[in-house]
């Protein structure tokens, strides 16, 4: 049996590969195809302009290959983590 932990990987391996290559390669996600994951599946996505993901997209896409790979996707994650982790430690308010 999965423990949590590997469940939540399995999780954001999944989430990743279920958005990427819906248009081009099937190992990266476009502009739009991040745009799509980040609007779906985060609550912060729901208020996210325009310009938030074109940030977004360029703090991400490291090799500046106009796309954002699993690597360069688990730096957003990352991110996300330490985030949440300050949120939690601050009493979740």
């Amino acid at each position: 049996m999965e423990s949590p932990l590997e469940k939540a990987l399995a999780s954001l391996v999944l989430t990743f590969h279920r958005y990427s290559g819906q248009e081009g390669n099937p190992l990266t996600l476009s502009r739009k195809e991040l745009k799509e994951l980040v609007q779906k599946e985060l609550q912060l996505g729901e208020r996210m302009k325009e310009s938030g993901i074109d940030v977004l997209m360029r703090s991400l896409d490291q090799n500046k290959d106009q796309e954002v790979d699993f690597k360069e996707f688990t730096a957003f994650l990352s991110a996300l983590c330490m985030a949440y982790n300050d949120f939690f430690k601050q009493g979740g308010q």
